[in-house]
């Protein structure tokens, strides 16, 4: 085919107008995508959930991380039941609070060693059996359910006859099985039967004694046990305490060696975004590298300025340098609250080079993410309540002083 020399001309003209057009929509688009990650390690794990309307993020996060387990040790695939061990959990925690006289957290909130204790002791069941949904609702919507599961045991702490009956906790079970359905005892999957403890047993085939959860707080000694002073330790499940520094190397070694985390943390700081930015960080002052004209501009700005320029995170931003003191300053003063149970899955890098966990939600596809975000290591050794982790995922010599 022959090309005329107009031809030739006219392409020119819409090359060279083009270009700066390209280039101005390349510029644009990195400031678009400001927070941007090159994944270093990404363990294997199942499809991200969605835990909707309901407090049971511990019950989401807790299975996820057996079920990466699972996938680490050569076994199948499978999306397990969060609300098989919710069901479990609510009967056990119905028969303390009732014990103590009302005197127990009873909400929807829990632990990741609740997972294990229920597993240990009930089993387990594939989604597919039981998913938890016979109330109306195509998602998790526990409101009512909740409301209605706490007045029950409090009308029967509060009756007047002074004795229990022998029924209050039959009738409870009922609501459980009206609102999730009632508990299978014998299935078939993948063309087998099972008990929900024959397929904890045979098909998952992990020992829940092997998961252990570690936190690192002074007011208890370090290289011990202790039950952590929370709400939704309604069980009070001890937990070794570590120093600051080998915390955050447990978490490490675990990634480099195959291992993710079950993950419970603060998240109502400001750093944590949970739109589509989809970061978690602990922003500081920039002054280390701002003129001293800049400087003095920011020790100016009113406090609400102040905050509203630290917390725009538009780019990547400095960040605190978290010791021991201030990580328990912040549990005492109730500044470090145990609100979300998450998963731990690899590594990453900013555009910047510094270093993130890269971290699975139970909230859905909500962000560009795909339901999963990066947490600094700063915001993780500030804000972690605990973490749950197989024995062979903490380094030997920690083991050791653990006597693990």
């Amino acid at each position: 085919m022959r090309i005329s020399s107009i031809n030739i001309l006219a392409a020119f003209f819409v090359v060279s107008f083009s270009l700066p057009a390209i280039a101005g929509d390349e510029v644009k688009k990195e400031k678009k995508e400001a927070w941007k990650f090159e994944d270093v390690i990404s363990l294997p794990a199942t499809p991200v959930e969605d835990q909707h309307r309901s407090g049971t993020c511990w019950s989401f996060s807790g299975l996820s991380f057996l079920e990466s387990e699972m996938i680490r040790l050569g076994k199948p695939e499978v999306n397990l039941s969060e609300m098989y061990t919710v069901w479990h959990t609510y009967a056990e925690k119905a028969t303390k609070h009732v014990r103590l006289h009302g005197n127990l957290n009873f909400s929807a909130g829990g632990a990741f060693h609740d997972v294990t204790n229920m597993i240990a002791k009930y089993g387990a069941v594939p989604e597919s059996v039981y998913d938890g949904l016979k109330y109306g609702e195509d998602k998790h919507v526990h409101g009512e359910m909740d409301r209605v599961l706490r007045e029950y045991v409090d009308a029967v702490i509060e009756n007047k006859n002074r004795k229990l009956s022998t029924a209050w906790h039959d009738a409870f079970t009922q609501i459980l099985d009206t609102y999730l359905g009632e508990l299978p005892q014998k299935f078939e999957y993948e063309g087998k039967s099972y008990t929900p403890m024959s397929f904890a047993d045979n098909y998952m085939g992990l020992n829940m004694d092997d998961y252990v959860e570690i936190t690192s707080y002074t007011h208890h000694p370090f290289y011990s046990k202790f039950i952590l002073e929370i709400p939704d330790n309604w069980s009070w499940d001890e937990m070794y305490n570590v120093p600051l520094d080998e915390f955050e190397e447990i978490i490490d070694y675990s990634l480099n060696n195959g291992f993710t985390i079950a993950w419970a943390a603060d998240v109502s700081e400001k750093g944590f975004v949970s739109g589509n930015k989809g970061v978690a960080v602990l922003p500081a002052a920039p002054q280390t590298d701002m003129s001293d004209a800049e400087i003095s501009r920011w020790e100016a700005l009113p406090e609400r300025e102040r905050e509203n320029e630290l917390y725009k995170l538009d780019k990547p931003v400095p960040e605190l340098k978290v010791d021991q003191e201030m990580r328990q300053i912040a549990f005492d003063n109730f500044q470090t609250t145990d609100d979300h149970g998450m998963h731990i899955i690899g590594t990453a890098v900013d555009r910047d080079g510094n270093t993130f966990y890269k971290v699975k939600n139970s909230w859905g596809e909500y962000n560009k993410f795909d339901g999963y975000f990066y947490a600094s290591k700063p915001y993780v050794k500030y804000k972690t309540m605990c973490i749950m982790v197989h024995k062979d995922a903490i380094p030997p010599g920690i083991r050791e002083k653990l006597n693990l």
